[in-house]
């Protein structure tokens, strides 16, 4: 079995059910994620198993290094979202968890979890976004590193508990704003390019200086603990070849699942409470 093969088989369960929802057996007993990324807002849905059956994402810039910069945006979005999931699949989503960026408090996100809850759920629990990833990897050592839209967060794993984390700015919009700047184009139009699956291979060597970027702030934060593997995961680890940059500059193995943008999303609603 490789080394993401659950994880993968996982995501790619999520990918599919957000196209073709699975009816849940026992609609009392559902695990629901609400994910406020600085570049996408998602909704994910476990059956009682802790299975993918639906979902939701949309691309929005309502969230600024996890703090909620337009929140009646961030609200629509999420009421949106959750009223097209729940026509999917036939029921009411109640409750739900929701991730913040690690080192931070719920005080100084408290707006994501007042985002949430404007929108209809009752928020069970809320956790660091490194950690919900790692219950989709089930990583026992090394360094889980999620590389989302505004920041850099990272969680050192012994034995399976975390014993640090992290969180810097650093992470797409700044690959976006690289981009924007190369090639002389809008933000919105590098946005467009960065997605762009032909142009992926001529993309990584402009941004080669931001994963650089991001490969000094994990080396800078894990330079204390004896570290024998990084595990990538978020939006901005899609990038082609980050994870060959991160190995160079840091000097120790790197990997990313198949899809690192849906691992975080996935592993928050593993996360969601609901007795």
């Amino acid at each position: 079995m490789s080394l993401f093969e659950k994880a993968d088989k996982i995501i790619t369960n999520f990918e599919l059910a957000t196209k073709n929802p699975i009816i849940p057996t026992n609609k009392e007993k559902l695990f629901v994620g609400v994910d406020l990324g600085t570049a996408y807002i998602v909704v994910t849905v476990l059956d009682e198993d802790k299975n993918p059956i639906a979902g939701a994402y949309r691309f929005a810039q309502v969230v600024k290094d996890g703090i909620v910069v337009d929140y009646i945006g961030a609200l629509n979005i999420v009421k949106e979202l959750k009223k097209e999931v729940e026509e999917k699949i036939g029921c009411e989503l109640n409750c739900a968890a929701v991730a913040i960026p690690p080192g931070t408090t719920i005080n100084d996100t408290r707006y994501i979890k007042n985002v949430a809850e404007g929108a209809g759920f009752e928020v069970t629990n809320i956790v660091d976004e490194p950690t919900a990833a790692n219950s989709v990897l089930k990583i026992k050592n090394g360094v889980v590193v999620d590389i989302g839209g505004g920041t850099t967060g990272l969680a050192v794993l012994k034995n399976g508990q975390v014993v640090y984390i992290a969180d810097e700015p650093t992470g797409g919009t700044q690959c976006t704003l690289v981009i924007a700047g190369a090639y002389g184009i809008s933000f919105e139009e590098a946005e467009n390019l960065k997605k762009d699956p032909g142009k992926q291979l001529e993309i990584s060597a402009v941004l080669k200086p931001v994963a650089e970027k991001i490969a000094t702030i994990i080396n800078r934060h894990i330079k204390d603990y004896d570290i024998d593997a990084i595990y990538l995961v978020g939006g901005t680890s899609c990038m082609l070849n980050i994870e060959k940059v991160i190995e160079k500059v840091v000097g120790i193995k790197t990997f990313k699942p198949q899809n690192p943008l849906f691992v975080t999303p996935v592993g928050i609603a593993m996360n969601c409470i609901n007795n």
